[in-house]
Parts: structure tokens; sequence; C-alpha cells
């Protein structure tokens, strides 16, 4: 086969059938929309898949997920891993012009886990399938654009190997599943929003969780199924309805992942989809689940791995998302939407301009924000206010974050409360500071809405 194509028609399923079969290392480079996909191969089996589109937010989901079934996956080794190995701008367009040299950023992210035992290997393999899962059924529902293939210099540990055509069938058969919502759900990143009016009375309709009613406030579909660690499918199956009687309108999604395919745009697409799939009749009653219990044909570790000290083989268990939700005991309606908590966010800067527009994309979602623009009296108001997350500028007139952060934390009020800095230094030195005076995190300037949304579900979800 060529080792690259024009900007055209691309055929997605047909180019890694092909790659199966080769039995040498590479990595396919695909290029769509401005949004770039690489996927590894080692003699005809994936080792790893990523796209351009916020790959540390895509790790982020998938981390919490399994941390309802891995303790030691809590938030603050999330934040580490992701302050540790996210590049910044600048580094990123050195990793974008060498990414074919080495594994992604997010996948030695995941040998880090590995290495210091916040992972078994077999868990880290089940979290790499379900990342390539994600990613793969992205790459299948482009339509044009151009590749090329590279050979892969690094000599990274390999996490595991994924069969190509089970990989391939589990994500048309996901992608099949997403058709039944269609055109009114288009894509897993679109943004529900709940209107409180008197569609919502109607009977008919099913409830819906109140974990849902509470934050359904901007975050996408993806994004709220592993806030409330729920099946993607399931959940749009429970919006639908609600969907269809206008109770709740989607917005489109927040860029840059408007810039991802949409599912079936077209419906000679789906047709070319489910073409090659044997009779899935009964299969596509059920939902595709996330981090199912795998059989040990379905996916192969590489032993190679770091020897950690874990639970013996026989007594590990695969961590399982469950599906089964206690809906009797979850219910809520129209009138008792409104009374769930809304989180409070206080925002310390000394420029009206930021405080203004963190005030408008933050309120615009529901969350109740206090603004403070006297750094030098921003320790009482945050006593007073006892906020859910602080967001503080890191360069002000008075004091600078530093030490009010340093302040803020030797409050036993605050010691577990997310402190964000919001800020235009970006290098290593300073957030190795910022890790010492007990932040939380990194928002640097200039911010999108998406951006700022993202930390807020990093710190706070």
């Amino acid at each position: 086969m060529n080792n690259s194509g024009a900007f055209t028609q691309l055929r997605p399923l047909s180019l890694l059938r092909q790659l199966s079969n080769c039995s040498d290392s590479t990595c396919l480079q695909a290029l769509s929309n401005s949004v770039s996909w690489s996927i590894y191969l080692e003699q005809g089996k994936i080792t790893y898949a990523t796209h351009s589109v916020e790959p540390f937010d895509r790790l982020e989901r998938h981390l919490r997920r399994l941390s309802h079934q891995i303790p030691l996956l809590n938030s603050e080794v999330r934040v580490q891993v992701r302050l540790m190995f996210e590049p910044d701008v600048h580094s990123q367009l050195i990793e974008d012009d060498n990414n074919s040299r080495n594994y992604p950023p997010e996948y030695q992210a995941i040998s880090w886990l590995v290495s210091q035992q916040h992972l078994h290997s077999t868990q880290a393999a089940v979290l790499v399938q379900e990342l390539v899962k994600e990613v793969i059924e992205s790459f299948l529902l482009i339509k044009e654009g151009s590749y090329e293939l590279a050979e892969p210099l690094s000599r990274m540990t390999k996490i595991c190997r994924l069969d190509v055509e089970k990989i391939l069938d589990r994500c048309q058969l996901k992608l099949q599943n997403w058709q039944a919502f269609v055109p009114q759900i288009s894509s897993p990143y679109q943004r529900p929003y709940l209107l409180i009016n008197s569609k919502l009375e109607n009977q008919d309709l099913p409830k819906l969780q109140p974990d849902l009613t509470t934050w359904m406030k901007g975050f996408s579909v993806c994004h709220l199924a592993a806030i409330l660690n729920q099946d993607e499918i399931q959940l749009a199956r429970n919006l639908y309805p609600y969907i269809l009687q206008g109770a709740i309108i989607l917005h489109e999604p927040d860029p840059p992942y408007d810039r991802l395919p949409k599912i079936f745009e077209e419906q000679s697409l789906f047709s070319k989809l489910i073409s090659g799939l044997v009779d899935t009749k009964q299969e596509l009653s059920t939902t595709v689940n996330s981090y199912p219990n795998i059989p040990e044909e379905k996916i192969v570790p590489v032993q190679r791995l770091p020897q950690i000290s874990t639970p013996s083989k026989e007594n590990f268990q695969e961590p399982t998302i469950s599906d089964n939700i206690n809906y009797a005991s979850q219910r809520v309606t129209a009138a008792t939407v409104t009374a769930k908590k809304v989180h409070k966010i206080v925002s310390v800067d000394d420029s009206p301009t930021i405080l203004k527009e963190i005030s408008y994309f933050l309120e615009n979602e529901n969350f109740s924000v206090v603004t403070i623009n006297d750094p030098v009296k921003a320790v009482l108001s945050i006593i007073r206010h006892k906020p859910d997350l602080i967001l503080l500028d890191l360069n002000m007139l008075g004091i600078d974050g530093y030490e009010l952060c340093r302040i803020i934390r030797n409050n036993s009020i605050f010691q577990k409360t997310p402190i964000i800095f919001v800020t235009g230094n970006k290098g290593i030195v300073d957030k190795v500071k910022a890790k010492l005076v007990g932040a939380s995190g990194y928002l640097t300037k200039p911010f999108t809405r998406a951006e700022l949304l993202k930390i807020v579900f990093m710190h706070l979800a």
C-alpha cells in the first residue's frame, strides 16, 4: 500500500484492515479538518491511538471512571499526572512536529502510573483499550483528509496489543447505537441544557437523576457520563425523550471539539460502516458499556511492564463501570430541579476584565460566582463565602498569588478546596512553585470558556 494519501476521500476502515495485515511497526497519521489522528501499530496490532483534540481531557475522563474501582487514582494523583505530562502551548508545537518519533505524552503518563504502582499492568491495558476505542470511533467517521505512514522510533514499553478487527467491531457497534439518536444527537460532545418549563410536567417523560440535573450546565454528554460514572449511550437514551419534547436543548460542541467529525452526517456513511459486520441484531439491543469485563483473548497485556506488588491474577478483577442505577431512590420532578446545590466559585483577580469574563462564562452555566478585585481583602472574603473552588490570579498588586495561596491553605477549612492559578506564566519553575504552595492546577491566560469548564470539571465534579 502507499505510504501516504493526498487530501481526498479517506476509507479509514479499509486502511486499518490493510495495516492489520502488516508485520512491521508503523504509525498511521491522518489529518482532517485540522484534527490529527495517530494510530500506533506493531506487527498488525494496535498499541495506542490518539487525536489532537484535548488528549489529556480524554485521559482524565477515563481515569475518573477507573477511580471508582481503583482508589489510588484519586483527584490528587490525576492532577499530578496532568501537571507533569501535559505539554504547554509551546512544547506542544514541538511535539506535533515529532509526534511520529515518540509516544504521546498521555501514553507516557499511563506508563508512569504503572511504574508508580497507581495502576496494575492489566488495569493499564484496559485503560489503553478504552482510549483507543474512543479515538478509533472518531477516526472511522472521517470522510476526507490526508494520511501518511511513519516509522515510530520510540522504544517506550508497550502496555498492550489490541486486535484490529475486534476493536473495529466494537467501535462500529458503538456508532450504530449512536445512530438511534440522529439527527437530534449528532455528537457526544454536544452540550445539553435543561429548560424549566411546563413540558417537564409531562407525566409520560422518564425521571432524571438528581446528579444529572445538578451537572447539566454546559458539560457535554461525554463529560456528563464521566461525572455520573455512566455509559454514554445509556445517558443519551435517558436524555432523548426530553430532547424530543423540547425540555432539553442541545448546544453545539465547544471548540476544539467542534472540529471532530459528526456521527453519521450522511446515511450512506452508516451503510458503509455496517456493511462488513456479521449479524448483530441481538447485540444492538444492549448498551455498549465502558470498561466491561474483558476476556483475556480480547486484550493482550505486554509482559515487559515493570513488576509491581499487586494482588494475584486469580484474585484480580477487571475494573468495570456499572449501568445498574437505582432510579427508584434517585428521581426528581420539575419542582425539585431548581433546588439542587449550586456550586460556589470565588475568583480573585485585580483585573476587572478577567473577573467579568470568568463571571460570564460560569454564571451562564448556573454556577454562583463571587468576584474579588482586592487581593489584600481576599482571605476574609474567602472565609466568609466558603467556596467550593477558588480561581486565583498569580500576579497582583499588593500580594502575589503564591503568598495568597499559602495563606489560604494554612486555614484548615480550605485544606482540600481546589485552588486554581489563573496566570500567563507557563514555565516549569512556576508550576513547581505552585505545587509547593498547595495549588491544585493551572489555567493559562488567555483562556476559552471550554478551557475554564474543563478545569472546573477536573477539580469540582
